[in-house]
């Protein structure tokens, strides 16, 4: 892990909002100067995070922060990743953790879902008023980074959503799950390749160890220094239509670096510019696929496709699923007809 990677003081506040500790008092305990709670901008290194996770964890008891009825007990999440790696594939590890979690926690009952190229994980809590923001994404930030340990691979979670409204700061969460993030909708759940699912889980006692020693920074890694060149370089290209995006060399020179010197930079942050711009378009065809009026050959255009079959093999390349499987599964429940396509 850089030991850039750096998470908001909002997402500490958050965390120690139930947590019935006294702020100043522990934030120094666990070495985060209590003089950034009043700093609205600041940051933290993940690894100081991550220990005021742990320390939370142990001087409660609870490894979910007291924002169940129900505490998750110490040990819970080693005892859910041994019940998980005994699993053949990683659809039977997330059954075996989604069943787990939901028996210890009241209130988020969850279950996997699998329809066409897709899958999701839902939180069937509609019963109960939403919950805050924070606590759906650290249920997440548990089970997918557990998911991602199993696959032995990252995962790409191509949406969230939740019942409950956005809430004032969502950049981290941004960057720790997807782009794609969409709120007041019908159901809480995230939404991924289904083909994912069929990952055998191959994972040791030793790999475990390894593992709950890290966790929770080794789950937090995404996270990224947010003056990255790769951050600037997607806010740039937000900015603008696709088809003006510029090439790698005419890039370069914008930036006043030689071509070689850029492709350097972006390696050493694990990234390319023709990744870049297909994360972005991938980020602009889920947002405009969940506007019903919006047919596939206009998002084609939108994007830069000469034409519909190719944004069509593009997205199926991207998410496993058709741009119609992909809407059908973001519209259903919302009452919205969509385009034909």
């Amino acid at each position: 892990m850089a030991q850039k990677d750096t998470i908001s003081m909002q997402m500490v506040r958050e965390a120690l909002q139930q947590s019935g500790v006294d702020p100043v008092a522990f934030l120094a305990e666990v070495g985060i100067d209590p003089a950034l709670l009043q700093q609205a901008d600041a940051r933290v290194p993940v690894l100081l995070y991550a220990r005021l996770w742990r320390h939370l964890a142990l001087r409660r008891d609870d490894e979910f922060f007291g924002m169940d009825p129900r505490p998750l007990r110490s040990g819970s999440l080693a005892f859910l990743c041994r019940g998980a790696m005994a699993q053949p594939a990683l659809a039977a590890a997330l059954d075996s953790a989604l069943g787990f979690l939901s028996l210890m926690l009241q209130d988020l009952p969850a279950q996997l879902v699998r329809e066409h190229g897709l899958a999701a994980i839902v939180i069937d809590d509609a019963a109960l008023p939403p919950r805050r923001a924070f606590t759906y994404f650290t249920y997440w930030m548990i089970v997918h980074g557990v998911a991602c340990w199993l696959a032995g691979r990252r995962i790409p979670i191509l949406a969230v959503e939740l019942r409950g409204p956005a809430p004032a700061y969502c950049d981290d969460y941004r960057v720790m799950f997807s782009h794609n993030l969409r709120f007041e909708r019908p159901r809480t759940r995230i939404i991924f390749a289904a083909d994912c699912l069929d990952l055998p889980v191959r994972r040791t006692p030793q790999e475990l160890q390894r593992f709950l020693n890290r966790a929770p920074a080794n789950i937090l890694v995404k996270y990224r220094d947010p003056d990255s060149l790769a951050r600037r370089l997607r806010q740039q290209l937000r900015a603008q239509p696709p088809h003006s995006w510029p090439e790698a060399e005419e890039l370069a020179r914008q930036l006043h670096l030689s071509a070689a010197t850029l492709r350097r930079r972006l390696a050493e942050e694990g990234q390319t510019w023709q990744g870049l711009k297909d994360s972005v378009r991938r980020e602009l065809a889920m947002a405009w696929l969940a506007e019903a009026p919006l047919s596939f050959e206009s998002i084609a255009e939108r994007l830069g496709f000469a034409d519909a079959s190719s944004f069509y093999k593009a997205f199926r390349k991207w998410s496993g699923a058709s741009p119609g499987q992909y809407r059908s599964l973001i519209l259903a429940g919302t009452g919205q007809t969509a385009h034909p396509g």
